[in-house]
């Protein structure tokens, strides 16, 4: 897989096209008109946006690092083309994300913010060492849920 700054046309394709089925289409760009706008803004995306792309040259997901107000402690924010997700995939794709964004920030630790209902998505984080450090809600796509924090620390591994 190569890792390279999101280009316009793989946000668009993100924002407009990606769609998943049943609950996980809480995950869909449309469902929050925020983080639809800021995807497909070149200007609010920066330099935080990366895609994913197969060998073959396909879009595989994407991902977004965020600092924290805490130092060395950045937040990743991913997403994975719908027609891989539960495919046994996840793991791979995850794993290369964080090596890159360790490789690039060198983080004390990396937060993943998932919703409380993906436990298919918390299973891949904790065998890749994420642990679960707390619940909490958060307002999104026009409401709020339930969400858990995870976080994965360089002291422990």
């Amino acid at each position: 897989m190569q890792i390279d700054p999101l280009t316009q046309a793989n946000a668009t394709t993100i924002a407009n096209d990606w769609h998943y089925p049943g609950a996980y289409a809480f995950y869909d760009m449309t469902a929050d008109p925020e983080d639809y706008a800021e995807l497909l803004s070149a200007q609010q995306r920066g330099d935080r946006y990366y895609q994913v792309v197969t060998a073959t040259g396909h879009l595989f997901g994407f991902f977004v690092i965020d600092s924290t107000e805490e130092a060395g402690v950045v937040e990743v924010g991913l997403g994975m083309v719908p027609a891989h997700t539960g495919r046994g995939q996840g793991e791979k794709f995850v794993r290369e994300v964080l090596s890159f964004v360790r490789e690039r920030n060198a983080p004390r630790e990396i937060i993943l913010d998932v919703a409380a209902f993906n436990q298919r998505a918390q299973i891949v984080y904790q065998r890749l060492g994420f642990r679960v450090v707390r619940e909490h809600s958060q307002a999104t796509n026009g409401a709020v849920f339930p969400f858990v924090e995870m976080r994965w620390r360089a002291a422990d591994h």
